[in-house]
């Protein structure tokens, strides 16, 4: 798969769960399920149109920055891409990038505000993730 069809896809598979509300009934609350998965915190003061930019934006910038890794590998090979986009409070946003294997985005239109945080795909999640609101 090409990089071009991999950014397609990883774009696709935002929109698509931002749309959803999530990935299925299994994940109601974030965190739920056994399937790998990517996390993507928005802060919930980030206006609508930019946090959905700003989410797809996240995912490509954590593809990029872990696409040579193991869990990368098996998340592309596992079927469908799967995200969970939260909201989350400044607190939360704060304690959140204590966690590793994380990029952190800005969004230049807040004045250089820090507006989200993706994750590396993978299957086990602290569980304070459980307790983040779907966006």
């Amino acid at each position: 798969m090409g990089i071009g069809s991999v950014i397609f896809a990883a774009l696709l598979g935002v929109a698509l769960a931002w749309c959803l509300g999530g990935m299925g009934p299994q994940e109601q609350a974030c965190g739920g399920g056994d399937t790998m998965k990517m996390y993507i915190l928005i802060r919930d003061s980030v206006p609508r149109g930019l946090a959905v930019v700003s989410a797809a934006h996240a995912s490509l910038a954590a593809y990029l920055k872990f696409q040579d890794t193991a869990e990368v590998s098996e998340w592309l090979s596992s079927g469908p891409f799967r995200k969970v986009v939260c909201a989350v409070g400044d607190e939360e946003f704060e304690e959140a990038k204590g966690f590793a294997d994380r990029v952190v985005l800005t969004e230049s239109a807040l004045g250089g505000q820090e507006v989200a945080i993706a994750f590396r795909p993978r299957q086990d999640w602290p569980a304070q993730f459980r307790r983040y609101r779907l966006y």
